[in-house]
């Protein structure tokens, strides 16, 4: 593909606001915008605590910053990289932002992408020797602790640390499930803040309980050997994104793109959550959900499984033909579902935004999305018009104007 893409829609959210003062912590210092307010790691409950500082311990950031979740930390976020050059405005809409990724960094890498168990059955299916399995990586638990020995001591030197509370699904809600994920890229909150519910009140819905941990890092300590392409901070050679589900824990090294950076997305609403939902007895699926209500006003809820880039998103947004026909999206990529107390199949979507591969998007295709995205939307790895705008394969009829050229390397 000439173009790989995702862009994420920014939904409204509440300003949390759950930060006191800043103060200096062992080495770290937590650390926070003038014009914001900041809560401190000693106001963390113990157990979140404990790993945040377990992994700063190990990564070794100059210092901590606690995400709030809030519109003016998105903002300062947005200006941040957009003065180091990460994210340029697009300015025919707004509040558009485009970031332009190292052209070795612009996929999910399955290669890449391992689950550690103690029994190689519970991960992936037992093959003949000479047969290659296409259904998973498995990796046991001392190679993984060599693969971390080799990347994560001192991967945040001069670079800041964020942590993030999160929530998949609504705050509270009984099927919903919290995480951490701590990370060394502003991008990467930003992103977070579309896909997931964020902030204090996550903090204080999580209490005492259990959360998913999620460590996430560039791998690139700073100062870096060799100048970021595109300014995009990033070390594909060494890119692994690993699953513990007995410890509930994902680590992520090397990537800053899409699913193998954005936590929340596949590595906890699926890998990770497909185990909790072995434990408790409910499904996490890789499935579309979508309301349609009749002419007479009777309203079916209907889940569809689909693979990756096959059309979800459009089908999950999809605008009725038929009169007097109502679809509404739900969701478009995640579905957790559960049967109630009166054996009725329940669902959520997790996910709090839209994460959707660019190309082939149109006002044909897809109206909804086309609409939805003329205003705070971070698009990623798209052509930038000369008037500020975006392109992909798929508008060409729509922007007739627009030349194309397949082979140009700064596309990317």
């Amino acid at each position: 593909m000439t173009l790989l893409t995702f862009q994420l829609l920014r939904r409204s959210t509440s300003v949390v606001k759950s930060f006191n003062s800043f103060q200096k912590l062992r080495r770290f210092t937590v650390t926070t915008h003038p014009a914001m307010s900041s809560m401190t790691v000693n106001d963390l409950r113990p157990h979140v605590k404990e790993y945040v500082l377990e992994k700063a311990e190990l990564c070794k950031p100059d210092s901590i910053y606690i995400c709030d979740g809030s519109e003016e930390e998105e903002q300062q976020l947005l200006k941040l990289m957009e003065e180091e050059g990460m994210i340029k405005r697009l300015t025919k809409y707004e509040n558009c932002w485009l970031a332009k990724t190292d052209p070795k960094d612009v996929a999910r890498v399955e290669s890449k992408t391992v689950i550690c168990t103690p029994n190689k059955r519970d991960t992936i299916p037992i093959v003949k020797e000479d047969v290659k399995g296409t259904l998973g990586q498995w990796r046991s638990q001392n190679e993984l602790q060599q693969d971390f020995r080799e990347r994560f001591p001192a991967c945040m030197k001069g670079r800041k640390m964020y942590v993030i509370p999160f929530s998949m699904g609504p705050v509270g809600s009984p099927l919903s499930k919290i995480g951490i994920q701590v990370t060394d890229s502003p991008y990467v909150v930003a992103s977070m803040r579309v896909m997931t519910r964020m902030g204090g009140k996550v903090l204080d819905t999580l209490g005492d309980g259990e959360f998913v941990k999620c460590l996430h890092s560039v791998g690139q300590p700073l100062p870096m050997e060799k100048q970021p392409v595109n300014n995009w901070p990033c070390n594909p050679a060494k890119t692994l994104i690993a699953h513990i589900p007995d410890q509930r824990e994902i680590c992520s090294f090397g990537s800053g793109y899409g699913g193998n950076s954005l936590l929340g997305k596949k590595c906890f609403a699926l890998r990770i959550a497909s185990r909790i939902a072995k434990d408790e007895g409910w499904l996490a699926e890789h499935m579309l959900i979508l309301g349609i209500t009749n002419p007479e006003g009777q309203k079916k809820y209907i889940a569809a499984a689909f693979p990756s880039a096959c059309g979800k998103t459009n089908l999950a947004m999809m605008n009725p033909t038929l009169p007097g026909w109502k679809v509404e999206c739900v969701g478009d990529d995640i579905a957790w579902m559960k049967f109630d107390s009166e054996g009725k199949l329940r669902a959520i979507n997790p996910e709090a935004g839209f994460f959707g591969v660019a190309p082939g998007t149109s006002m044909k295709t897809n109206p909804n999305a086309m609409l939805t995205i003329q205003k705070n939307t971070i698009f990623t790895n798209v052509a930038e018009t000369s008037e500020g705008g975006f392109w992909w394969e798929g508008l060409e009829d729509e922007t007739p104007s627009v030349r194309y050229f397949p082979t140009l390397p700064n596309l990317l």
